[in-house]
């Protein structure tokens, strides 16, 4: 029993997922959130608000862009990218409290959570395959 506290602790201290996240972002929680994947994946949609660092550049941009110490949270695509594994590992090294984004990218738009692209906001779309979904006016599904 222990050994799955200490697990299940460890995994905490160092992830977190989509819904809360945004739900830290509109209780105007500062959060620094990095997305790390390509840039054809960042013009395509990002969450807004995050910071483009591909993971491969993490080591010679971070120490000159986020002030040391910042608690980062990383999202790279999907659950099936290690992207996210890859870039908090880097952040670690260099010293930062970091955490991995859990589902990444896709759980974020699957969820119904605000994304744009350089044209602005994209539409919203909630998938009942990951959440509840309620009508709501203006929101397609």
């Amino acid at each position: 029993m222990t050994d799955a506290i200490a697990y299940f602790t460890a995994k905490l201290t160092h992830e977190t997922d989509p819904s809360d996240v945004y739900s830290a972002q509109r209780a105007g929680e500062q959060v620094t959130l990095i997305d790390v994947r390509d840039v054809d994946a960042w013009t395509q949609g990002r969450i807004p608000g995050a910071v483009h660092m591909p993971y491969r550049e993490i080591a010679s941009r971070a120490p000159a862009e986020i002030p040391a110490g910042t608690p980062v949270i990383v999202y790279c695509w999907s659950p099936g990218c290690n992207g996210g594994a890859k870039a908090a590992r880097e952040f670690a090294v260099l010293g930062y409290p970091v955490k991995e984004m859990i589902g990444g990218y896709e759980y974020w738009a699957r969820e119904g959570q605000p994304t744009e692209s350089d044209e602005g906001a994209l539409p919203r779309t909630f998938d009942p395959l990951v959440m509840t979904v309620r009508a709501s006016p203006g929101v397609t599904r």
